[in-house]
């Protein structure tokens, strides 16, 4: 336990991380602004969220730049910090991880993920395009410890990727209306667990406002104590939070410190709630929509933004 917040094991790495993880889209809002995103982040660390994710695309690059700039003098070294990498060429590959080391201002990322494998031929670009054998050879050069992917649409394409490479984790979305509909939860969480690939979570509510909660919290269907408890009660290592504010950061904080997991008729009584508005994926439109994917990943596959 660091200052509180539970630690949960990363897979096989053999390394122990926050049971909850800091988003770096939603960190790095401008309208937040630098000094106010950079005390968020100070507060996190002091208080043991010491998970910080980020991507090379988030906010054009501003993200990583914003991140790298807090964590320098010293923070740097109390985070574990994972970014991604939205190329699927060897080329860009080498490219978007220079990036990324340049803005965080580091020597090395902790965990490197491909980022958003939405799109049904985006696993077997990795591998014609050269892009998964240009991230083992960063890794052997020290400039990566942990190599995963990330998706939010659906769980057969991230499954897709079971057998190109011995992977270290997998981010996809958890959550209380997930259990019913295009579940991640159950036809992908229990591979990835038999495979010692850790189970990062995300999408908690759903996306969209954090002030009201996000889509699942502001319907209506759960609160967003019942909605971060069902996700930290299944097996996952950790879970990614979009924190914008100071008062989100306390919430996520306390749920985390004072964390007992959702079972028997406290569980049934959430899923019961959750049911009757998850089937038709009303709040999950990441998975039946364009609406989540990022304008790079559209761009890719010549959609337009």
């Amino acid at each position: 336990m660091a200052n509180g917040i539970p630690l949960r094991p990363l897979g096989n790495t053999g390394v122990q991380v926050s049971a909850i993880c800091l988003g770096g889209w939603h960190i790095a809002q401008p309208e937040i602004g630098e000094v106010e995103s950079t005390r968020i982040m100070h507060a996190a660390i002091d208080r043991g969220l010491t998970f910080f994710d980020n991507a090379w695309d988030y906010h054009e690059g501003a993200s990583e730049s914003l991140m790298g700039r807090a964590l320098a003098g010293g923070k740097r070294q109390k985070v574990f910090l994972m970014t991604k990498n939205c190329a699927r060429d060897a080329a860009g590959t080498r490219q978007h991880l220079e990036d990324s080391l340049r803005r965080l201002q580091t020597d090395v990322i902790d965990l490197w993920q491909f980022h958003e494998i939405n799109y049904d031929n985006d696993p077997e670009w990795l591998v014609e395009r050269g892009a998964i054998a240009e991230a083992i050879k960063a890794q052997k050069e020290g400039k990566v410890r942990f190599i995963g992917y990330t998706g939010h649409k659906s769980p057969h394409i991230l499954a897709k990727m079971l057998p190109l490479h011995k992977w270290d984790t997998c981010q996809m979305p958890i959550n209380v209306c997930d259990h019913f509909y295009r579940s991640f939860r159950h036809d992908l969480l229990p591979e990835l667990l038999a495979r010692g690939i850790a189970p990062i979570g995300m999408k908690s509510m759903g996306g969209g406002n954090l002030e009201v909660g996000g889509k699942i919290v502001s319907s209506g269907v759960v609160t967003a104590e019942e909605a971060i408890r069902y996700s930290l009660s299944q097996p996952i290592s950790t879970l990614v939070l979009g924190i914008d504010s100071m008062k989100v950061l306390e919430q996520d904080l306390a749920i985390a410190e004072n964390f007992t997991p959702l079972v028997g008729s406290e569980l049934a009584a959430v899923l019961a709630k959750a049911k009757p508005e998850a089937g038709d994926g009303r709040h999950e439109w990441h998975k039946s929509t364009q609406n989540f994917d990022g304008p790079y990943h559209r761009k890719q596959h010549e959609f337009a933004v």
